[in-house]
């Protein structure tokens, strides 16, 4: 029976996230797809027959559209034969007779399946007219991998369903499960029931950032081994290949509280009730340790088919080991030593890992680390998560080592998405709006043609201390999860940030008609603040992913469609509260605020004589004269960073100007090397060559005990005339002995230089 020809039709679009290699249109009619219509699959084949039932199933959902699935060919012909070496790969072609789906595997139809379905976005009881076309597309990495930590918080067998179909729908192909935690043990080891009798019970959590304060409730749950299986093969038939993570010799508190025998000193432990990384870990010296991960893995392994099996490897604090009897006296029997590269307890945990690794490759399978497991030297085969930054991969990769990319300053989805962190939930910090995932580019150039092929993959990682259900998780991946993917599926030459705005609307219906729960922070105002210092005005251009009408206020006041209309450059020249909001006849978007304020220096021009540090130079020396101050969050764009250099920076105030105090901030994040000024100084100039100083203090080392916070200096200074002005300011050169980064240079943020 076909449908009934009433229904509205919409026009399929083939400018899909992520973007197709190749989009040739054809000049001829197109296909009209309607209820009734066949979805013809290979004889005999399971797998085409489940993308076939996947491909109605999604059709369904989206268009209301019944087709039937059937042997042989059909309205929609799915088949094997395309010859291309990426096994990935697929071409779609469509003309007036029907829609023809092909590819060298199963794999490579299921993602030709996906184009498909996201070109219909989501448009219920409508048929379909496909434009003619011909499509080939094939990823750019083999590895495109994302990470859901259920240590800390445990999410239900059906959440991680829904968690492995937003994968699929991302065509992503790697899901990495981290299993084991200092906060919660999750995977059922029969050898060692206990690790999950006690491991995966905590008696509480701490409410907030490590607040000192809990909130009473038991928490827990683990996965038997029969539900993992079903997970892996949940995923396998979306072709998406389960890696599990066992992180050890570190992060095993919850383990120890079941196991005390395996600690440095033998306990009594409990499942840590806060957040962070906790000094007890495994004991290296024990040969009881060396069985148990053995033993472990053997299991992780008949449960797991994958060919890598992640062991963690970060963080892992050697703090026991130095004061451990058996782990000195097996540092002792094998010889080990420090030397300028590696302590002889880091080399302990590179034993550690050899072990490991040995077990595994003894086994038929492939270790996979994060990039601390090249502290020690790399085990032999060993692929490298590169996580803090890019810098562990280069080295890995220039040492012939596979490589995940998966550098926290881009992908780690528990970052913040938006510098107006108050209407957020709470997470760990930082910030990662969508723009910055999306300008990740994993190939780095410092590599060689040769070295880069190294390179294998890339991967987002979402980690949940302060992700407590499952609807947090999906408003922190999606929809940065689309960024993500066109980083790992996409030719670089194929990305555009415009376009790719474009192409998400579509994606998004499908969230909504799915019923997730994803973050519009895409829907706001996109707003530059830019210092004109010729105009000595504040320019504030602005935009949004849909041409929706942008309204503004000046005055503090909340815009509405009433406000004055956005239509072109804004020059701002007195101080003022700027609140931008787009109106859509669906509802208005969140609203921006900046506050700006006007100063001597405000919109001058500024030259530095000392470089900014580049991993936090964002738009660079004009953040310190734009007349907008950062928040506690040093990662906003907002703040820069002076990093084994001095500031030193010259503010020309165009004419000589009478000025009598500089006003300076600083960010103090002590735990992250952040560290407050040590000494700041200002100097006049009439000519700027010959500077005079007017004004200098110095600040002593920062105690353990000095809060993390914005710090303001204030310098005052009998009132003087000039038009250059020099402002230095030093960093902490040395981080004092209390802390985990001894003896190494901090990091100075400062937002703003405020003369007056």
């Amino acid at each position: 029976m076909t449908g009934c020809s009433s229904a509205p039709t919409v026009v399929a679009d083939y400018e899909v996230v992520p973007a197709p290699l190749q989009i040739t249109t054809a000049q001829q009619s197109p296909f009209v797809l309607k209820s009734g219509a066949v979805i013809g699959y290979p004889a005999g084949n399971a797998k085409m027959q489940k993308n076939a039932e996947f491909l109605a199933a999604f059709l369904k959902d989206q268009t209301g559209m019944v087709l039937k699935t059937a042997e042989g060919e059909g309205d929609i012909t799915l088949q094997l034969g395309m010859q291309d070496e990426n096994p990935e790969a697929y071409q779609l072609k469509v003309n007036s007779d029907g829609i023809v789906i092909s590819a060298p595997s199963e794999a490579g139809v299921f993602y030709g399946i996906q184009t498909l379905r996201k070109s219909v976005s989501a448009a219920p009881d409508s048929q379909v007219e496909f434009p003619a076309v011909e499509i080939v597309d094939k990823p750019r990495f083999g590895y495109r991998g994302m990470m859901l930590d259920v240590g800390r918080h445990f999410f239900s067998m059906d959440e991680l369903k829904t968690y492995i179909d937003m994968l699929a729908l991302h065509n992503i192909n790697r899901f990495h499960w981290h299993l084991s935690e200092d906060q919660g043990w999750r995977i059922e080891i029969k050898k060692y029931p206990k690790l999950t009798e006690i491991g995966s019970q905590r008696k509480e959590t701490v409410i907030g950032r490590n607040s000192g304060k809990y909130d009473g409730k038991p928490y827990g749950g683990f996965y038997t081994q029969e539900q993992a299986k079903e997970i892996v093969q949940y995923a396998a038939d979306r072709y998406i290949t389960v890696i599990p993570e066992i992180d050890l010799p570190g992060h095993m508190q919850a383990a120890l509280a079941a196991y005390p025998e395996l600690g440095c000193t033998g306990g009594p432990y409990e499942v840590w009730t806060q957040w962070g990384v906790s000094d007890n870990v495994l004991c290296a010296g024990n040969d009881q340790t060396i069985q148990f991960i053995k033993d472990v893995l053997a299991e992780i392994i008949q449960i797991f088919p994958s060919e890598y099996i992640h062991v963690g490897g970060d963080e892992c604090p050697k703090v026991k080991w130095e004061t451990c009897p058996k782990c000195q006296a097996r540092i002792k029997a094998l010889g080990l030593k420090s030397d300028k590269q590696h302590t002889k307890e880091e080399r302990l945990q590179s034993y550690v890992i050899h072990e490991a690794e040995e077990f595994l490759n003894a086994n038929g399978r492939q270790m996979i680390g994060w990039d601390e497991t090249l502290e020690g030297g790399l085990a032999p085969n060993a692929t490298v998560m590169s996580w803090r930054g890019e810098g562990g991969g280069i080295e890995a990769a220039k040492q012939k080592h596979d490589v995940v990319m998966t550098p926290n300053t881009y992908l780690y989805f528990d970052y913040y998405q938006t510098k107006d962190v108050d209407g957020e939930p709470l997470a760990i910090g930082g910030y990662l709006p969508m723009e910055r995932v999306y300008s990740y580019e994993p190939m780095p150039q410092s590599l060689t043609p040769e070295e880069q092929k190294y390179i294998i993959g890339v991967q987002a990682n979402l980690w949940t201390e302060y992700i407590p259900d499952f609807k947090q998780v999906q408003y922190m991946v999606l929809p940065r999860m689309a960024a993500l993917c066109e980083s790992q599926w996409c030719a670089p030459e194929k990305k555009n940030y415009d376009e790719f705005l474009k192409r998400i609307i579509p994606l998004v219906n499908i969230y909504k008609q799915k019923g997730w729960n994803y973050a519009t922070h895409i829907f706001d105002v996109m707003l530059e603040l830019k210092p004109n210092t010729e105009k000595g005005t504040l320019d504030a251009v602005a935009r949004t992913i849909d041409n929706a009408p942008i309204h503004y206020t000046l005055d503090g006041s909340e815009p509405g469609a009433s406000s004055q209309l956005y239509n072109g450059v804004v020059q701002i020249d007195k101080p003022c509260i700027l609140r931008t909001v787009a109106v859509r006849p669906e509802g208005n978007s969140r609203m921006t605020t900046d506050t700006i304020f006007f100063s001597k220096s405000s919109m001058k021009p500024i030259t530095m004589l000392q470089p900014i540090n580049k991993q936090y130079e964002f738009t660079g020396a004009t953040v310190l004269v734009d007349g907008m101050t950062g928040n506690h969050n040093y990662k906003t764009g907002r703040w820069i960073a002076f990093y084994k250099n001095d500031m030193e920076a010259v503010i020309d105030l165009k004419e000589p100007t009478e000025i009598s105090s500089l006003v300076l901030h600083t960010c103090v994040e002590k735990g992250d090397w952040v560290f407050d000024a040590r000494a700041i100084k200002v100097f006049v100039s009439d000519d700027n060559k010959t500077f005079k100083e007017v004004a200098s203090e110095t600040y002593p080392a920062m105690k353990e005990t000095d809060p993390n916070k914005i710090y303001t200096h204030e310098l005052k200074f009998t009132p003087v005339k000039a038009r250059y002005v020099k402002v230095f300011a030093q960093p902490e050169h040395s981080i004092p002995s209390w802390h985990g980064g001894k003896g190494n240079p901090g990091f100075l943020f400062v937002d703003e230089l405020i003369l007056n």
